[in-house]
């Protein structure tokens, strides 16, 4: 298992609309994200940071990252949730979220 942490902006404006659609995300997006083996997926907000955290339980991430990608379902969603969203000006090339380093962690 490892642990992946994640930041973007959120837009002020979103703000309302974006905590409303992940009060009922849709099924097949819920059941896509398990079926790429991730695992204790939570998004915080603070200060119009959004802040993700998960744990990815597979064997290949970057397999399952683009058979995540590739789902029209989840596809429809995210092009609701990326308008409302912004990278962070730190952002690697090709990231959407911002990949955060693991500086510590106890179990």
């Amino acid at each position: 298992m490892k642990r992946y942490g994640m930041a973007i902006r959120l837009r002020p404006e979103a703000e309302a609309s974006y905590k409303t659609h992940h009060r009922a995300v849709w099924p097949e997006v819920l059941e896509r994200i398990a079926a790429c083996n991730i695992h204790n997926y939570s998004i915080f907000l603070h200060a119009g940071t959004l802040f993700a955290y998960f744990e990815y339980v597979g064997q290949d991430y970057k397999a399952d990252m683009q058979k995540m990608a590739a789902d029209p379902k989840t596809q429809e969603w995210w092009a609701i949730m990326d308008p409302m969203q912004e990278p962070l000006a730190t952002h690697g090339e090709g990231e959407w979220w911002t990949a955060l380093e693991e500086v510590f962690h106890t179990d």
